[in-house]
């Protein structure tokens, strides 16, 4: 027999709660600086059609998107965690129209209380923002905070044999620790036709050996304005916005901010 006392308990408090965060955490199996410009960019597209946009820089690394932004000199949420500062002041506004925050900026949690607190601030921080992209990585264990596990995962690659190799690879280790669930393919640095290829093939294999989904989140060309763009410290879709990256980019935008990627269809 059903407990309606709980159900009823239990719908008020998700209605109390608020619309879920949408959290999208991206790993790459391209250069790191690939996937900083990436997210930039992405970023940028869905901040012009009024999302507010947070990007999450959970790399262990000192090569993430805060560094590559110039926002990675200040306190992180591990901070927050630890009591130092308020979380207000790790948030920082990039020029390119959404805020950055550093998750650890490459410091070791001390222990599973601390790491309890990182999740919790992790958790009030996302629910201040509208749309949650973090500039992840996954070392074949665990993830930061073990939201970010639960999230949408999308798994950037370009049409190098390496780079696939390398994706495919991430993807069965995700698969291994996280249980069987779709993953994003995002395409960068191919053309829309090459893009078809490594997406089809990835997920021919993926299906067939792993029983998993894969999900094609589209893909993104090479394109020398998005250099250009970079070295003036602007997004492509501001500073070139007829580019065929800027044009990408919208499409992009327009997908992920439609919902998760768990609705988009091959």
């Amino acid at each position: 027999m059903a407990n309606f006392d709980f159900d009823q308990a239990e719908g008020l408090r998700r209605m109390l709660a608020g619309p879920r965060p949408r959290i999208i955490t991206f790993l790459s199996a391209t250069p790191q600086d690939d996937k900083g410009a990436m997210l930039v960019n992405l970023g940028a597209s869905l901040s012009q059609t009024g999302n507010d946009v947070l990007l999450v820089d959970a790399c262990a690394s000192a090569h993430g998107v805060a560094s590559r932004l110039g926002l990675d000199a200040g306190a992180s949420l591990l901070d927050v965690a630890r009591q130092r500062c308020a979380l207000n002041q790790v948030r920082h506004a990039a020029p390119q129209g959404f805020s950055v925050v550093s998750m650890t900026r490459g410091e070791a949690r001390r222990g599973p209380d601390e790491g309890r607190r990182l999740a919790k601030a992790f958790d009030v921080l996302v629910k201040q923002s509208g749309i949650v992209l973090v500039d992840g990585e996954f070392d074949g264990e665990a993830f930061p905070v073990p939201v970010m596990a639960s999230s949408e995962i999308v798994v950037q690659v370009s049409n190098s044999a390496t780079s696939i190799k390398n994706a495919y690879m991430m993807i069965k280790r995700l698969n291994h620790e996280l249980g069987r669930r779709p993953f994003g393919i995002l395409v960068t640095g191919a053309s829309e036709a090459e893009a078809r290829v490594v997406y089809d093939n990835m997920a021919h294999a993926a299906s067939r050996y792993l029983a998993v989904n894969l999900v094609s989140m589209g893909s993104v060309p090479a394109d020398e304005y998005l250099q250009r763009a970079a070295r003036l410290g602007r997004a492509v879709v501001d500073a070139f916005p007829l580019a065929g990256a800027s044009v990408a980019f919208r499409q992009l935008a327009g997908r992920f901010a439609m919902g998760s990627c768990n609705h988009f269809r091959a």
